[in-house]
């Protein structure tokens, strides 16, 4: 990495591997085997243990502690006073052989005050909300909060939601939230075991992925959103908005998605629980898992 990082006079940096325009600034510790990347912002008062990996343009507020085991992606943002912890039943002068790995992915935020267990991974763009006690791993996109945390969610999808509990298969929603049983009701033809309130699109969701098991049903509440299908042999493109939001996508069928206006609610209601060793990133392993069926 290069040199030319700024480090506070008061601060204390023993580490050889800061990226170009990283900020250390007073009273902040960096110990010699921890790795910062490039246009990072540590605050004061931050300690960063030896076996730590930052990502770039990370900040660090104030009062931090990263403890060994700590990995942070690309992006993130850890508010003030955020607690990392690596040892699930610490004891005096008790060491583990190996500190749990916690793991915090690109674009994720912590609130201020929110403690982060160990062995705990916070998913890409997720939100911790402050205050929060995070006890198990938090899926991409969702906005966790409270003691422990649990996913929170719009007016919008906890109606879909109560929905989806009361009626199960083939219940009946609309865009809106709103129960009626006029023809703009949307149809499920499952019930949903996982729901996700998207308003903006995740890297692997614009690059083109596919699910391996789960069907999906997009529901655009707000703005746009164009989607390029691919299920081997016939390639189509859709267009979603409010007035035409809605789009059943089968399991193995490929696709990009690109917001077509600046702001986006998008709905995507699951026929199996989110896993991300089901998603199928690159062209090639789609063509073929398609190629064994």
């Amino acid at each position: 990495m290069a040199d030319n990082y700024f480090t506070h006079p008061l601060a204390l940096c023993e580490s050889n591997s800061i990226g170009e325009g990283t900020r250390i600034w007073a009273f902040a510790h960096v110990l010699p085997g921890a790795r910062v990347g490039r246009n990072c912002n540590i605050c004061d008062h931050v300690f960063i243990e030896n076996d730590v990996s930052i990502g770039d343009d990370v900040t660090i507020k104030c009062g931090v502690q990263v403890w060994d085991g700590v990995s942070i992606g690309n992006r993130a943002f850890i508010g003030p006073n955020v607690t990392f912890t690596n040892d699930r039943f610490p004891r005096s002068k008790q060491y583990p052989e190996r500190f749990l790995a916690t793991v915090v992915e690109e674009g994720a935020s912590i609130g201020a005050n929110a403690t982060i267990l160990p062995g705990v991974r916070v998913g890409r763009d997720a939100m911790v909300g402050a205050g929060a006690v995070v006890t198990k791993d938090v899926p991409p996109n969702a906005t966790v909060v409270g003691n422990p945390a649990k996913p929170i969610y719009s007016d919008l999808a906890e109606t879909l939601i109560e929905k989806q509990s009361a009626l199960g298969s083939g219940a009946s929603i609309r865009p809106d939230g709103d129960s009626s049983s006029a023809g703009s009701m949307v149809r499920l033809p499952y019930a949903s075991h996982h729901l996700q309130i998207l308003r903006r699109l995740p890297k692997h969701a614009e690059a083109g992925y596919a699910e391996l098991r789960s069907g999906q049903m997009f529901i655009v509440a707000k703005g746009a959103v164009s989607i390029e299908l691919d299920d081997g042999k016939e390639q189509t493109e859709v267009v979603l908005s409010e007035t035409s939001s809605v789009q059943q996508i089968p399991p193995k069928t490929w696709m990009q998605l690109r917001a077509s206006t600046a702001e986006i609610v998008l709905i995507v209601a699951r026929s199996h629980p989110y896993d991300e060793g089901e998603l199928i990133l690159t062209r090639e392993e789609f063509l073929r898992q398609i190629a064994l069926t």
